[in-house]
């Protein structure tokens, strides 16, 4: 509706500035249907100036339009003080209908708020807002219905929509017992969903703070034009008062109708809205383009960095390989292997760490609890704990030999988990880690793409890192790391880097917090509904794929060729036409197009950064 009402307002003042022409000869109507073509473009321009000059904000657009236009209209140039208040106005509704449209684009791409939730109350169904559910309500989700917030199939199956979070086509089935968080589309069956959240710790609520709060992080370009918008205003409007006065008073034969007209014209050009508007739009399309792909990243400042990526540092388990471990062999030295992967799940029946989870679900019987006391994490190692009195250390060969266990190490591929029971060895648990299916061409297309190095951290045995980084082609690897050998081993890599070089790390955003904290730009696979994911780093991958880094990567650079084309193309017009009006040869309509033609232009190019693939 404001920007019909924009529409009729410039027809109108266009119907009136159409007439003026008809009506050359006839004395005073010309001058009056001028100056009401202006009143009816221009007067909403006026009122802002006044009202921000009561505000304290003076040099501002709307400022230099009002000064210069009723300049002309005071040197008798109406026509041209009405043509540049209109055209002005229509380069204002291009810029609200480009930003109106980027905005629509990123939240039909986010459309992921729920509306209700259908709660079952002692058997009857009743809608109610999201935020009036809490943890431990059954919800109940109908086909074409949004899953409102997080939670755990308690009865039905489904196939979800889950392209609004991670950009991807393909339906993920669902069952009893599964995860499921909000934002997915329901795409048949009903299920009944066990909330586990509520709706502001949701995935979606996460989601929709970190796109909405994207904006308040500002790149450095962004920053550096408000810097620049913010003096340079001032700067022209003095330069054009002196434009206006000092020729004639300093040259013979200058007059002062002619400099002042030039002072108008360098006014009009000057106004920095291509700049001022254009820049942080490319940013926010660049974000929502992102966003579209299931790359979620929390501010333009990260989206700038990422553009000038040199080194790319990858955790191994979760990130290069899936995290989904098998146990592929039991091998005991001095008891059975029932006995040995007993033992195991029972000392690792309180740890989630993805082996541990592994060698419980190769026992595939439940724990008596009961059973175990003393359990110690161990950091880095393993674990400790009493098992039927017995006290059990499960972990890598460096606790064996902290311990002064004497065994023999298993030079296979793999995670090795040696056990000792009572300071005496009794085997080991070969656990295996599949590859990502795209993490080959996600190190490939990071080469292709300009990155110098890609190196694997992992607190892996050797041989496995080994084998990883030889199918994945990576430049280097350090394997048997703690946590804090990780850090060491990444200021290490930071001295590596060029003085404008970015370290980019990614991890799974759950236990390389420290690491995240240190690199340039974090990057969190996160999956669906990782909350610690979406907390610790600068840019979430929904999906858990790496080849999203690459595309991060082009998206970034595609954005930052987009902003600087603005620049250039902006300030080499305005410089040249500013040139042009102060020696006389530039009129105001060579203004008009130096500030709204340009501004157009540049705000639908920046446009363009919703596209960037």
């Amino acid at each position: 509706m404001k920007r019909k009402k924009q529409l009729y307002k410039i027809l109108a003042a266009f119907v009136f500035f159409a007439a003026a022409y008809l009506f050359s000869s006839v004395g005073i109507w010309r001058p009056l249907l001028f100056f009401a073509s202006f009143l009816t473009a221009g007067l909403p321009v006026i009122r802002k100036a006044v009202r921000n000059i009561g505000h304290g904000q003076v040099f501002d657009e709307n400022f230099l339009m009002s000064i210069a236009t009723v300049g002309a209209f005071a040197l008798g140039e109406y026509s041209e003080g009405a043509a540049v208040m209109l055209f002005y106005q229509v380069g204002e509704l291009f810029q609200s209908y480009a930003v109106d449209k980027s905005r629509r684009s990123i939240a039909a791409l986010m459309d992921i708020r729920p509306d209700y939730a259908t709660i079952d109350r002692d058997g009857k169904l009743e809608k109610v807002s999201p935020e009036e559910v809490v943890p431990g309500d059954i919800i109940i989700v109908r086909a074409g219905e949004k899953i409102p917030l997080d939670g755990i199939v308690t009865d039905g199956n489904a196939l979800l929509d889950t392209a609004a979070l991670t950009g991807e086509p393909v339906p993920r089935e669902v069952a009893p017992g599964d995860e499921v968080v909000s934002g997915c589309i329901n795409i048949n069956g009903r299920l009944s969903i066990r909330v586990t959240k509520s709706f502001g710790e949701s995935t979606v609520a996460r989601i929709l703070d970190l796109v909405e709060n994207a904006s308040s992080k500002k790149a450095n370009m962004e920053n550096f034009i408000t810097k620049f918008a913010r003096y340079y205003t001032p700067a022209v409007v003095l330069a054009a008062a002196a434009i206006a006065v000092l020729p004639p008073l300093l040259a013979e034969g200058a007059a002062f109708q002619e400099w002042i007209y030039r002072a108008l014209t360098f006014l009009v050009v000057s106004c920095p809205c291509a700049l001022v508007i254009s820049i942080p739009l490319g940013f926010f399309g660049g974000i929502g383009a992102a966003s579209r792909n299931g790359i979620l990243v929390k501010g333009g400042n990260y989206l700038e960095a990422l553009a000038s990526a040199e080194i790319v540092v990858f955790d191994k388990t979760g990130t290069l390989t899936k995290g989904r471990f098998d146990v592929a062999e039991v091998h005991p030295e001095h008891i059975d292997e029932k006995k040995l992967l007993e033992l195991a799940a029972y000392a690792g029946s309180s740890s989630g760490h993805p082996v541990s989870l592994s060698i419980r679900k190769a026992f595939a019987r439940p724990i008596e609890q009961k059973r175990v006391s003393g359990v110690t994490e161990l950091p880095g190692y393993g674990v400790r704990a009493i098992v039927d009195g017995s006290e059990i250390y499960l972990g890598n060969a460096r606790l064996m030999a902290e311990q002064g266990i004497v065994f023999e190490p298993a030079a296979k591929p793999g995670t090795i988990v040696y056990l000792a029971e009572n300071g005496v060895y009794q085997g080991y648990i070969r656990i295996c880690d599949e590859i990502r299916a795209d993490a080959a061409d996600a190190i490939s297309r990071l080469k292709e793409g300009g990155i110098k190095q890609t190196v694997m951290l992992t607190g892996d045995n050797r041989n496995t890192g080994a084998e990883v980084a030889q199918a994945l082609k990576l430049d280097g690897f350090f394997a048997e790391l703690l946590p804090e050998q990780k850090v060491a081993k990444m200021e290490e890599l930071l001295k590596e880097k060029t003085l404008s070089g970015k370290l980019v790390f990614a991890g799974d955003g759950i236990n390389d917090a420290p690491v995240l904290a240190l690199s340039d730009i974090g990057i969190a696979m996160g999956g669906i509904g990782s909350d610690a994911a979406v907390e610790a780093a600068d840019i979430v991958i929904m999906t858990d794929e790496p080849s999203k880094i690459a595309q991060a990567i082009r998206i970034s650079k595609t954005t930052l060729c987009i902003v600087k084309e603005n620049i250039i193309f902006a300030l080499g017009v305005k410089f040249l036409v500013l040139g042009l009006g102060v020696a006389g040869i530039a009129t105001m309509w060579d203004a008009v197009f130096a500030d709204v033609g340009v501004s157009v232009l540049a705000i639908l190019n920046s446009v363009r950064a919703l596209k960037a693939k």
